[in-house]
């Protein structure tokens, strides 16, 4: 659905036209996973796949809720009875940013929405991030809060880790809010500092495919939170505030500290190498040098796969079908257990690289995967 739509399901809803319609998108991480949590960096860029929504305030403490992605009608909610990880609901995410608005002391009274989406869930794109974005930016802009795109970012994390119970890093909403077209964002998740690197993948005669293996994964899940804890667990154990503090030169040295103890060796070490892997990318793409990076992301998707242990058989299948029909690089994306890997490729190969995951999917008695063309798009921002 467009504006135009979302605005007149709106009215349909509520009775009256909406104050404004505002859009977030989805993402795709080119390069640096599960680094945002420890400090490190991260490099997305925004889909054109995005989440819209139409907004009023309202003044009397009320909360209502509706998506044209759900079925059922509108959820009411009350502000004061608004508490974390009390609502396993969709409504979860847009009534826990209105929760994390507050609590940071912004005079949110209530509000009228009704959203739609067209970023696939479950595939690791950041339905979520962009579903949360959308609504901060709302009301930031209706209650004239004057809040920049990075404290948005910062709330929206907030209201997903604590309302929510998911503990994702901050690079999913920071993308959402600040990513900017034909640019990929090369961000610092420990100050937030953000570089935009040019990214025109169609001038060099490139492509990046998004290929959705539908098998869904839940942030919420117990692995997410068992690796961000051993994460954490070897940060502790080589006495330094995050792993973005071990330095990629001393990685051998700071892994025979850590002894027998065989998780976090491969946690640290995937962690350390994939910090490295984003700087070696941004060099690669200021120097013009776009297909170089082709075998950086497949060592990523090593990496992923083999210390991080957070591939499946279905996103294996679309790395190696790809590479074996000729890709430049492939590696999954996002926060794994499922969801999306992407194929970087010549534009001439697009059709035959698709058709050769597809086939190779139906051959292993797969669900058919989606395939699209990830495009750098514009971040969030105001459609009415």
């Amino acid at each position: 659905m467009g504006a135009q739509q979302v605005a007149e399901r709106f009215a349909e809803l509520y009775g009256a036209e909406p104050e404004g319609v505002w859009a977030a998108p989805g993402r795709v991480n080119l390069i640096g996973e599960h680094t945002d949590y420890n400090d490190g960096f991260v490099m997305p860029f925004a889909l054109p796949h995005r989440a819209i929504a139409a907004v009023s305030r309202r003044t009397d403490g009320v909360l209502r809720l509706h998506s044209a992605d759900v079925e059922g009608g509108v959820k009411e909610l009350r502000l004061d009875d608004l508490a974390p990880q009390g609502d396993d609901e969709w409504t979860a995410y847009p009534a826990g940013v209105v929760w994390a608005l507050r609590e940071a002391g912004h005079g949110v009274t209530g509000a009228d929405v009704h959203l739609s989406s067209t970023v696939p869930t479950g595939a690791g794109l950041s339905s979520s991030a962009a579903l949360e974005v959308v609504i901060a930016l709302a009301l930031n802009d209706l209650y004239q809060l004057g809040l920049p795109g990075w404290k948005l970012a910062r709330l929206c994390q907030r209201a997903e880790n604590v309302y929510v119970g998911a503990p994702t890093g901050i690079m999913d909403q920071t993308a959402s809010a600040c990513c900017e077209q034909g640019h990929a964002l090369f961000l610092d998740t420990r100050d937030l500092s953000q570089r935009q690197i040019p990214f025109d993948l169609a001038a060099e005669g490139l492509r990046l495919l998004v290929v959705d293996t539908r098998v869904k994964h839940a942030h919420s899940g117990g692995e997410y939170g068992k690796r961000r804890a051993g994460c954490e667990k070897g940060a502790a154990l080589l006495g330094v505030d995050a792993l973005r503090d071990v330095p990629y030169a001393e990685l051998d040295t700071a892994l025979a500290r850590l002894g027998d103890e065989e998780e976090v060796v491969r946690l640290v070490r995937h962690v350390v190498t994939e910090d490295h892997r984003v700087e070696r990318v941004v060099d690669l793409l200021r120097a013009g040098e776009t297909r170089a990076i082709g075998p950086v992301l497949t060592e990523g998707h090593a990496s992923l796969r083999d210390d991080f242990r957070i591939s499946c058989p279905e996103l294996d299948l679309v790395v190696d079908t790809a590479l074996a029909g000729g890709a430049l690089g492939a590696r999954m994306t996002g926060g794994g257990f499922g969801g999306s890997a992407i194929v970087l490729a010549e534009a001439a190969e697009v059709d035959t690289l698709t058709k050769a995951v597809e086939e190779a999917f139906a051959a292993a008695g797969f669900t058919a995967p989606r395939v699209f063309e990830a495009v750098p798009s514009p971040g969030a921002g105001r459609l009415v």
